[in-house]
């Protein structure tokens, strides 16, 4: 593989992160801290007692990207900085993190509805242990969502009141204002 000036590693199995990086021009590797989906997880992403969502959200970006730095050396890959990202869910200051399950799922995006909550994703980039870091915090008002409207976005054939529409999780649950 050719690398030029303009590329980086992304710590990232998203194909949305994939995406938006090709929409720049940004030229890049999917960096995988496991090789398998089956391989156990090598970052525990558990809260700290008492952590902020900002702080949780800043420390799962480092860790990540120590530990994708780390990768890169074990590996002997070229040395490229290497882009990792972490996006969480905040309400009333309490981190929702990832759904065990459909049941979870269905719950959370209940505890959503009507209500304000925060997106936080916090960007860190890695060169030679020299990490630069940024965050983004969006606050997001959902509408009132009803319990068949999430179980129909759930499984992906979610509909508005405007028009019928395929789509991708819950983004047809849209907020009603988004600062």
């Amino acid at each position: 593989m050719i690398y030029s000036e303009n590329q980086i590693y992304l710590a990232s199995r998203s194909p949305r992160r994939r995406e938006l990086l090709k929409q720049i021009g940004i030229k890049h590797s999917v960096l995988l801290m496991r090789e398998t989906m089956d391989r156990s997880v090598d970052i525990d992403e558990t809260p700290d007692t008492g952590e902020s969502p900002a702080d949780y959200v800043y420390r799962m970006v480092h860790t990540k990207a120590d530990a994708s730095w780390e990768r890169l050396i074990q590996r002997k890959l070229p040395i490229l900085p290497i882009l990792v990202a972490d996006t969480i869910v905040a309400l009333d200051g309490c981190i929702l993190g990832k759904p065990r399950d459909t049941a979870h799922a269905e719950e959370m995006l209940l505890s959503l509805s009507g209500r304000t909550h925060q997106v936080l994703t916090a960007i860190a980039l890695s060169m030679q242990r020299e990490v630069k870091h940024r965050l983004s915090i969006t606050t997001v008002r959902f509408r009132d969502i009803g319990k068949r409207e999430i179980q129909a976005c759930i499984k992906g054939k979610a509909t508005t009141k405007q028009e019928p529409t395929q789509s991708k999780g819950w983004r047809p649950l849209y907020r009603r204002h988004l600062w």
